[in-house]
């Protein structure tokens, strides 16, 4: 096996994944994330985005391919190993917040630190700081109900980002909010990742999202492309859809 390159934290070689249907989900997705960078990953709805994260953060085992995490083999780790990986250097938010409905807005963001070890109280400083810089500290006593969607968004974002992980996979994390909530969640996430120097991998089917990112790669049926017509974002029907570059 090759190691990657010493600039990339994540590396990914020849990954075909087959779900159990037997359909395909990728067909021989090779890329690299350098460390630090925000990599969003675009192609329109079912072409293998979602599939491709989860494989990256270990969450699936490839059916054939090499996923790399700096210097370890993430493909040939056991299901235990690869479960300590996520909670201990990833984090993960997908397009519904998923919050606990009986804990408060900060017990939630302070979950994952708590099931790392760390003390209530520290934990619990450290989750209303987040909260407080995407704009929902005055809600940390509430529950998620008490809350409309962009909020709780912004709740699940403070969680995935408290425990400061190394990458962050973001799986469509707007796409249930109306555009202007959806840009500025995102650009909150964007500037709280690069202040913090947290990797980022961003699945997309969105161009305004993707313009955001330092760099877009896309795919197609489960392959990588050159470039991939996205649909056009929210609001934007009836405009020429465009394309973006590798």
């Amino acid at each position: 096996m090759e190691a990657p390159p010493d600039n990339d934290v994540l590396w990914a070689r020849a990954l075909h994944f087959t779900h159990r249907d037997r359909t395909p989900g990728l067909n021989g997705v090779s890329l690299g994330v350098r460390d630090g960078e925000i990599l969003a990953v675009g192609g329109p709805r079912g072409s293998g985005k979602t599939t491709l994260l989860r494989c990256l953060s270990g969450m699936l085992s490839p059916t054939k391919g090499e996923v790399w995490f700096n210097s370890t083999p993430v493909h040939t780790m056991g299901p235990l190993s690869r479960e300590r990986l996520r909670r201990e250097r990833f984090a993960w938010i997908d397009p519904e917040p998923g919050l606990v409905p009986e804990l408060t807005v900060w017990e939630n963001a302070a979950l994952p630190l708590m099931l790392r070890g760390m003390g209530r109280r520290k934990a619990r400083e450290r989750a209303v700081d987040w909260l407080e810089r995407l704009d929902v500290g005055a809600f940390a006593r509430k529950t998620p109900l008490q809350l409309n969607q962009a909020q709780r968004q912004r709740v699940a974002i403070a969680r995935a980002l408290a425990p400061s992980p190394t990458v962050l996979f973001a799986d469509e994390p707007t796409a249930p909010l109306h555009r202007a909530d959806r840009v500025h969640v995102l650009r909150t996430l964007m500037t709280a990742a690069r202040s913090h120097d947290i990797t980022v991998v961003l699945a997309t089917g969105d161009l305004e999202a993707a313009a955001l990112a330092d760099r877009v790669v896309h795919l197609l049926d489960g392959r990588r492309v050159s470039n991939a017509q996205l649909p056009p974002a929210a609001g934007t029907e009836g405009r020429a859809s465009c394309s973006l570059s590798v």
